[in-house]
């Protein structure tokens, strides 16, 4: 098969509601509470840019402005900085609007991933491109997402990432049924099932929120109907296209994860995240670390 050409862009659906994080979420996107100090969906657009997708569409809905803010220009910002000789401020800011090419659009109403993903379609065009969803990343560096891009550029078709869960656990997920290839971490994806129980499971390993779709993905989310929840699910399009030939679009395969990922998307997860950070972050852990430790030996 002949190599698929670079893909360069990235959509990173931010629709949702953020239920779980009232009453915070009532004004402020759940993708832009801090992880210490930067926002969640920053890290995130940082995942993408460094694994070279620099052209990045949001998918936000009313009462978002605030993500589409975080990576504009902000002048006055700006001028208070520099009048105060504050670079290291000045810097930190305008990272944000310099990261890549940044779009948004909204989704009118939350009809699923599905949809969220198919509200692209104009943006993207007849390329592949890469999906990363707004509330999770993985660990800075972590070649996760590179990787996909280049089995894609081997084999065409769709990939997602694959990460092994406690069996109790598949219920949150789109749970895979796969066979194995020549690379160890490779599969081929045979079969998807949306937020399964544990006793209709096919494996344990599941979907996160990484995907390199084919553009064919447009046309099948056209003709999904609502699945799980009421939604279209992106996780029924994937099924699909594992059905479908190559020559068409089809094909799924899935890398096999197994570094770090951080899930914003519920409190615990959140709050571990922070601590992980402020534990790692050299200009935090000096004076985080020996608190958290006295904190937690007095709580017996």
């Amino acid at each position: 098969m002949p190599m698929s050409p670079a893909i360069r862009k990235a959509v990173i659906p931010a629709a949702g509601l953020g239920t779980r994080f009232l009453p915070a979420t009532k004004a402020v996107p759940k993708e832009m509470l801090p992880v210490v100090d930067t926002p969640t969906i920053q890290y995130v657009v940082e995942e993408a840019v460094s694994a070279g997708l620099d052209d990045v569409l949001l998918i936000t809905a009313r009462g978002k402005g605030a993500i589409e803010d975080h990576f504009d220009r902000a002048p006055e910002l700006e001028e208070a900085l520099e009048a105060k000789g504050d670079t290291a401020g000045l810097e930190l800011i305008r990272r944000s609007d310099q990261l890549a090419a940044i779009h948004s659009i909204r989704q009118g109403a939350p009809k699923g991933l599905g949809h969220a993903v198919l509200c692209a379609a104009e943006h993207v065009g007849n390329e592949p491109f890469a999906v990363l969803l707004g509330d999770d990343f993985t660990e800075p560096g972590d070649p996760l997402l590179r990787r996909m891009l280049e089995v894609r550029a081997q084999h065409g078709g769709s990939v997602v990432a694959l990460m092994e869960v406690g069996i109790d656990q598949v219920s949150l997920y789109g749970a895979a049924a796969f066979e194995p290839t020549d690379d160890d971490d490779v599969v081929t994806v045979t079969d998807l099932v949306e937020k399964p129980s544990p006793d209709d499971a096919p494996s344990n390993q599941v979907i996160i929120g990484r995907y390199v779709c084919d553009p064919a993905i447009f046309g099948v989310l056209r003709r999904t109907p609502p699945g799980r929840g009421g939604e279209i699910q992106i996780t029924d399009a994937l099924k699909t296209l594992a059905q479908m030939t190559p020559a068409d679009g089809g094909g799924v395969r899935g890398v096999l994860f197994h570094g770090r990922r951080f899930d914003t998307g519920n409190r615990a997860d959140y709050l571990r995240t922070i601590v992980q950070f402020a534990c790692e972050r050299p200009d935090v852990a000096d004076e985080f670390v020996p608190w958290l430790r006295k904190y937690v030996d007095n709580l017996g």
